[in-house]
This record gives C-alpha cells, structure tokens and sequence, in this order.
C-alpha cells in the first residue's frame, strides 16, 4: 500500500470545499477539472497549469475525475471561479486511453487510483464542457490539454470513423489552449481579470476561437494569416483534408507561424500562431514551481500507476525534431527543443533524493526523446524560416548540432550526488541522433562516447529503442531511418555487452499496419528479426490519432506532401493478417503463418521461420485462388 502523506494538506492546491476552507479563501479565481487524478508533478498537465496560475497570484482549485453521471454535485461543490474554468480530459487522449487498436474496450486506466476502468467519460473535454456551460453559462470555460489540442481543426476520429469538425465547434468552450499552456493561460488569466471579456480575447497565441465567418480575412497566404478549405469541402473531398494537414503541420512547427482560418458551418474556427520556443528561463520557472512530486493524498492507500512510472523521473526538455508519422509530440510541443538549466535538473534530481521512498535509483533522465537535450541549429536563423516537419528525416539537417556534449555533462553530474546509486535513461533514444555524422570530428567523437556511456552505465538491464520496421519502404513513410541503423547500433550494444559482460537485452519496438505496410514487408519483418534473435515483445497496432501524417494517410488515402496514394490496411483480417508475424514463434499461429506465406509465394520465408521441412499443403494453399 503506498503512503502519499507528506506535509499539509495545503501543500496541494485543493480539490475539495474543506480544503478551500482550510486556507481561509473566500473566492477561487480559476478551477480546473481534470480527467485524471491529481498527482501534483510537473509531468502531469493540469498540475502545471494550477501551480503557473497560483505563482502569479491567482487562487486555484482542482476537481480530478468529477463524476458526470449522478447529480453533478462534484461539477457544484466549489461554486463559481471569479475568472474561469478550465478543462483537459488528462495527460493522453480519452480515446486511446478508454480503446485498443482494435477498437476493444480496455479493462484499466493508468491515470486512475488503483487503475481502476470507468472514472471517466469517452471525450470528457465535450462532455465536461457541456455540464460547465449548463450550470454555469456567464463563466468562460477554457479547453486544453491533448485531446483538445489535436482537434484543434477538422479531423479524422478513428473510433467513430469519420471526420469530425474543430472539437470548439462541439464542447461549447469560449476558447481552446493548444500546446504547452503556460504562456497563454496566464495571459489569459491577466486579460480577464484586467476586465477583458472572454469574447474579446481573440488573438492570444497558442489559442483556438470560434468566430463569426465575416472575420476571415479576405486572402490567404500572407505573412500573418492560412485559409484552409472549409470542413464542409474536406468531409467531401478527402484530398483537400489531405492538403489541408501539409499547412497545419508546417505552421504548427515554424518558429514564426501564420493563423490559420478554417470555415465550419456559419463559424470559423482561428488557430492563433503558436508562441516562440520556451526560453531557458521560463521554461525553468515552470519546472521550479512547488510541486510535492506526489498524488493528493485523498489517494492515500491506492496506487495510481501512471504516477509510479514517473515517481522517480526528469523530464530535461520539451518538444522533439524528429517528425515521427504516427507520433503527436510535435504537434503539442513543436518541433523546437525547450531545455532546462543544469542548475534546476540537479535540484530536480535532490529533491527526488528526500523522497521517504527514493531508494537510489533515478529511474529516467530524459524527454520525448531522450537525447535531444540542449540541441538546436548552428545557425538559428535558418531554424526560424525553416518549414521542414523533421530535421532528421529524410537526413539529418547540416545545421542542426547534435553535439551529446551538455547531456553527458547532465548524466555525470546527476550520478556525482551521493544519494544516487545510478540514474537510468527510461525514455526514447534516437539512435540514428547519437550516429548520425556530424561536421566537427570531436562531436563525433563525443557522440561515440555518449552512445558507449549510454550503454555502460544507465541501462536498467533492458535497452528499448524503437526501429519501428524493418522495411525501408515504409520506415520513409514513417519518416524514421533505414533499418540498415539498427544494425550498426545493435553492434555497438552487443560488443560492448560482451566486453563488459553484462547481460544487457535491446528491446525494439515494431509496429504492424501502418501506412505503407503490407503483408509481405510484415513477413520480411518476422524473418530479419528472427535471424536477430528476437522474440519481440514491444509490439502494437498502428492506431489513427488525431493530427499526424500517418492518420491522414490513414484517412485520406494520399500523403499529404506528396498527394501520392498510398495503402493501409484497414480490416480487422487485414490487421490480424499483419500482427500475427510478431508472434510466428508462437504454436497457434504456425498454421496461419504457413498458409499465408505459401499464398504470398513466399517459400523463403517459411523456410527462414520453420526449417526447411515444410508440409506438402504449403504448395496447395499457393495454387488456390485468391
């Protein structure tokens, strides 16, 4: 049973009308409700947003997981905020949290206490909105988070399979946040309580409103403003929602980005620009900010799993260059890297240490991606016309510095204070980041080191890294690199485990049906990583999430930057059709395997899986019809 006692109550913004009590307030200037509970850490989204609130002044109250099915006591219980209201459905999407890939409903949700299914509702930014607005309509009520942020425009909703307007145009919020929040919900905040009406607040960057449709300006394309085609044209041509994401991603990850208009029903929808990278300062400042690193303790004596993941974590930096297909980082936190100081991650890293449960091991020095601390352009003012959505793909950028010098630097220091044993690296590595050569020779060299240090001295016994395929073909799709990398890299890690004799494993990651991907590159897969000697275990589905290339794919049938059109598996045989090759070593799925294989008119392959003693029926499936 876990303790969460420490301190006063009051050492946590409150969540309840005695709590609100016990710190003599007679107002609350802005409550948050949240999908999640309440775990007051600066990984967690809602904490940030109460805690930069409360730094400027402003007294802030939070109601984690209300329940939106009985009489909405928990939607009363603080009564009405003098600013605002404002809501996030939690640190992931509902949707992918509530459903598999396969559309299956899951049994747990990590955010919960004790993971506990059912604490909230599929879309809880509509569904709380829609309660805010019909016990409250005078109060603005401000939508944020990730599953706000990436419907920011019309998208493509995997679970309801259809496209699906602005989510503004669907929760009734005065206004959406998107992105990190910190800068605009303070200005937000300073606006109205200067006396600014909500509805007046209509140019504040990394903020989404809903205007009347005589606002569009009245040409596209210039230094300030996008039109996109309306929603109307992109429900009935998929090409122009295809053409649409291009522009979104682009402005979304410029360092200077246009406002874009898009025209739904009698409305339009202005996503204002997003802000400048954080600098160093503020983006301290946010972390600096009197978090007790632990869940509320109305959870004393339950267990929340998404906390006990990031207990004993860092998070050095926000935002990732990558431009992954499938992935939504970017779109959230922008391509730019946002790093913290070394002073404010060491203070981080002794603050964990007086932890009564801290038993030496700092479970994660990372970020989005793990090794992309204090990285950024030779020349910035190259980065700051730059509309490329990866600096990494399909080579890495000439300009970008990817010198591993400052986050060594960050390692040894961590690893130099008395209480910590070791520090591992939990999260994502970019391989092809560390390999990829570089102008200068010492970086390289550094590089090197950073690749060999890495492997010695902060793996927790188990190394993930995440080719994603083995087909190059689809690997460019996914905007990741020739799988020809991995090798190089799983060299390293092999020669090393055998020098130093550790024992170490490297657990790849794979993904099945993504776009690109057939059948035949799945049973490819299967055989590379046989002759590798993997029995993979970090495999999933491909799942369409709002705001990425690989959903409009998906979606659309056309890549965006291409218009070229492109397969996806799509059926529940089709997907199953693929999945089944990460488990050929598997009994139940020799059969199928065999039979699919022989269909395909690859022999090879059964012979590189099962031996070459195949049965006669292999040639009979081959010979049917299909």
């Amino acid at each position: 049973m876990e303790n969460h006692k420490t301190g006063n109550i009051t050492s946590w913004l409150p969540t309840s009308k005695k709590e609100v009590e016990n710190r003599g307030w007679d107002y609350i200037d802005v409550i948050l409700f949240s999908g999640d509970a309440y775990i007051d850490h600066p990984s967690m989204g809602c904490s940030v947003i109460g805690r930069v609130l409360e730094a400027k002044g402003y007294r802030v109250a939070i109601v984690p997981q209300p329940n939106w099915q009985d009489d909405l006591r928990d939607f009363k219980k603080l009564g009405t905020p003098r600013l605002f209201f404002g809501v996030s459905a939690g640190a992931m999407d509902s949707m992918v949290n509530h459903y598999t890939a396969a559309r299956r409903k899951r049994s747990d949700d990590a955010y919960t206490p004790n993971g506990r299914h059912g604490a909230r509702p599929d879309y809880p930014t509509i569904v709380y909105c829609h309660i805010l607005k019909k016990l409250f309509p005078e109060t603005p009520v401000i939508a944020g988070g990730i599953e706000a942020s990436l419907r920011r425009l019309s998208h493509y909703d995997y679970w309801q399979d259809k496209l699906l307007p602005s989510i503004l145009s669907e929760c009734e919020a005065d206004m959406l946040v998107y992105g990190m929040g910190e800068r605009p919900i303070a200005e937000i905040a300073k606006q109205l309580k200067s006396g600014t009406k909500i509805s007046e607040l209509t140019n504040i960057p990394q903020t989404v409103v809903s205007l009347k449709k005589e606002c569009i300006p009245n040409k596209s394309g210039n230094d300030d403003d996008f039109i996109l085609h309306s929603y109307e044209e992109c429900l009935a041509d998929k090409r122009k929602q295809a053409e649409n994401f291009k522009h979104i991603e682009i402005e979304s990850n410029r360092w200077n980005g246009r406002n874009l208009w898009q025209l739904t029903g009698n409305r339009v929808i202005k996503v204002n620009r997003m802000y400048p990278p954080m600098t160093e300062t503020e983006i301290d400042a946010s972390f600096d900010l009197p978090y007790t690193r632990m869940p509320h303790p109305r959870y004393n004596g339950k267990t929340i799993p998404a906390y006990e993941m990031i207990r004993h974590s860092i998070n050095m930096h926000r935002g990732c260059f990558g431009g992954c297909a499938f992935c939504t980082i970017s779109a959230h936190q922008g391509k730019f890297i946002a790093s913290r100081s070394k002073k404010s991650i060491l203070k981080e890293a002794r603050q964990i240490t007086k932890m009564p449960d801290f038993k030496g091991y700092i479970s994660d020095l990372g970020g989005p991606s793990a090794n992309m601390y204090k990285m950024h352009g030779y020349d910035m003012e190259i980065c700051k016309k730059c509309t490329r959505p990866s600096c990494l793909h399909p080579q890495p950028c000439q300009n970008l510095n990817n010198n591993h010098a400052p986050l060594l630097d960050i390692y040894h220091e961590v690893d130099t204070i008395k209480e910590v044993k070791k520090s591992f690296i939990g999260s994502g590595v970019r391989y092809d980041l560390s390999m990829s050569s570089n102008k200068d020779p010492k970086i390289n060299k550094i590089n090197r080191k950073y690749n060999e240090e890495l492997i010695l001295h902060h793996v927790s016994g188990r190394l993930k890294v995440a080719p994603e395929h083995t087909s190059d073909r689809v690997l460019n799709c996914m905007r990741k690199p020739s799988f020809s990398l991995f090798y190089k890299f799983k060299k390293i890690f092999d020669e090393l485990n055998i020098k130093y004799d550790l024992h170490q494993q490297l657990i790849p990651y794979f993904i099945s049906s993504h776009p690109a991907c057939t059948e035949e590159d799945m049973a490819e897969l299967a055989a590379i990583t046989k002759k590798l000697n993997f029995h993979l275990e970090q495999v999933q589905d491909f799942t369409p999430t709002p705001m990425t290339v690989a959903s409009e794919i998906y979606y659309t049938g056309y890549h965006p930057y291409t218009m070229e059109k492109i397969h996806t598996a799509k059926t529940p045989e089709e997907k199953q059709g693929q999945r089944k090759y990460f488990f050929w070593y598997k009994p139940e799925y020799t059969a199928e395997i065999r039979k699919s294989l022989a269909k395909l008119n690859r022999y090879d392959i059964i012979k590189e899986l099962f031996g070459s003693n195949h049965r006669k029926q292999d040639n009979k499936y081959s010979n049917k019809k299909k």
